[in-house]
């Protein structure tokens, strides 16, 4: 069964297929050439192994009762049911720290998720999430993307599947994991390259700080051309008799950038 398993996910981009290849790595199963492999997204994968039929999906909690909280793989062969996988998905010890920190900064966190209701359900306590919403669709997951933003908010979607595309390119904001799919870091605008949260809340660390600088940039460029330009003008001349000389003009403009770039600059000594 896992060698029927590991040949048909071989071909599979999802992390749960990796999963399975690599334990049968572990086990000495080398995977087989699978034909007529088809992924549907949300659903579960289909191929042709040493000419029987392979269905790879969701399997129903009653399958293994003993583990609530696993991510459940059913297998089919030639329309038989053969056996169930049951996967543990360890969270990094960096998770529950970013976790607490976005919240700190303000931020609502909702986990979305393709799994059961009891897997998640755990998960999200263990972390202290916000909300969450468990056996998802690629396009529920959208669907929830948009609802929260007719809701007013701001939405930041963070995934690394392909079920995961739709919702990053919904999203005002889609961060893609760099050890998730292709299709995904298509999708996002922002790819954290070892796909770690923590890398997530330097992110939002830099973005906050990025801002503040442009805002800064704009009041000290606005304030210099409101006090230097009625000066070039002429307007202080006719009670005061100054004018203002062009080199001096073109010194001042010239420091006026330099400051704008040297601010700017000071980003790179920003604590994320």
């Amino acid at each position: 069964m896992l060698a029927l398993a590991a040949s048909v996910e071989a071909a599979s981009e999802h992390p749960l297929a990796r999963a399975i290849v690599d334990h049968a790595a572990e086990q000495g199963i080398e995977p087989r050439a699978a034909e007529n492999f088809s992924a549907t997204a949300g659903s579960g994968v289909t191929a042709e192994v040493g000419g029987v039929r392979v269905e790879i999906g969701h399997a129903s909690a009653q399958a293994i009762p003993e583990h609530p909280t696993a991510t459940l793989v059913g297998i089919t062969v030639d329309g038989r049911y053969a056996g169930t996988l049951a996967l543990g998905d360890t969270l990094k010890p960096t998770t529950p720290d970013a976790i607490k920190e976005l919240h700190r900064l303000g931020l609502k966190v909702v986990m979305v998720t393709g799994d059961r209701e009891a897997t998640a359900r755990s998960l999200s306590e263990e972390l202290g999430l916000d909300d969450y919403h468990a056996s998802v669709t690629p396009a529920k997951k959208q669907e929830l993307v948009r609802n929260y933003q007719s809701d007013g908010q701001s939405v930041v979607f963070a995934g690394d599947g392909i079920n995961d595309a739709p919702a990053l390119a919904a999203a005002d904001v889609g961060i893609a994991m760099g050890t998730g799919t292709d299709v995904a870091m298509h999708s996002a605008g922002l790819v954290l390259v070892k796909g770690d949260l923590a890398a997530l809340v330097r992110a939002v660390h830099l973005s906050r700080a990025t801002l503040r600088n442009i805002k800064q940039n704009l009041f000290w460029a606005f304030a210099y051309n409101f006090a230097g330009l009625p000066v070039a003008a002429g307007l202080l001349y006719p009670f005061t008799g100054w004018l203002l000389n062009p080199m001096l003009a073109g010194a001042a403009m010239s420091l006026s950038s330099i400051s704008v770039v040297a601010n700017a600059l000071r980003l790179r000594r920003v604590r994320l």
